[in-house]
């Protein structure tokens, strides 16, 4: 009994190949420049984004500046320190004051609410000057004309503190008042 070889001879039909040879072959890529996406809707955020990175690095570095500078242990006092007490400031009482303008029609363009400046103007024939008596004064209420008092002008009631409300008194009794709009 014979006994086949485990590879077919030379001189038989089947010649193994060798190794490798059975692939198809090999093709080279060809050389191309690099592909680049420009982004042209996106560069403002882009630069955006970088400004914030920017404005926060030199935030960093002026933060660190100013610890540097800052005191030193040796500088600083010993011992707690002293809390002064804190010096609240008294809240400012806002008075009502009627005050008569001169020019009617000018109060009928106000409103509750708005803010006025209160100008008393002297009599310039005798060389008088005009001056701010309130500034940003608010109007609170604007009542309604009386027909026998349109030659005098109008009322128009202002929430200022008590100084000032004294001021308008003392100048509405010797000067003309006029309002102007803030």
């Amino acid at each position: 009994m014979s006994v086949a070889p485990p590879f077919p001879s030379p001189s038989s039909p089947r010649a193994p190949l060798p190794l490798g040879t059975d692939a198809p072959a090999t093709c080279e890529v060809p050389h191309f420049a690099p592909v680049r996406v420009r982004g042209g809707r996106y560069r403002s955020r882009r630069l955006v984004r970088h400004r914030r990175r920017a404005l926060a690095a030199g935030l960093a570095v002026t933060a660190a500046a100013l610890v540097a500078a800052g005191p030193r242990e040796a500088d600083r006092a010993r011992g707690h320190p002293v809390a002064g007490p804190v010096r609240q400031h008294p809240a400012v009482e806002r008075v009502s004051a009627p005050v008569r303008i001169a020019d009617g029609a000018t109060v009928r363009l106000l409103r509750p609410g708005d803010r006025v400046d209160v100008i008393a103007a002297a009599d310039t024939a005798r060389g008088g000057d005009a001056r701010v008596v309130a500034r940003g004064a608010r109007v609170s209420k604007v009542p309604e004309p009386l027909d026998a008092a349109a030659g005098s002008g109008a009322l128009v009631v202002l929430s200022v503190p008590r100084a000032t409300a004294a001021r308008l008194a003392g100048a509405s009794a010797t000067a003309r008042l006029a309002v102007t709009l803030c």
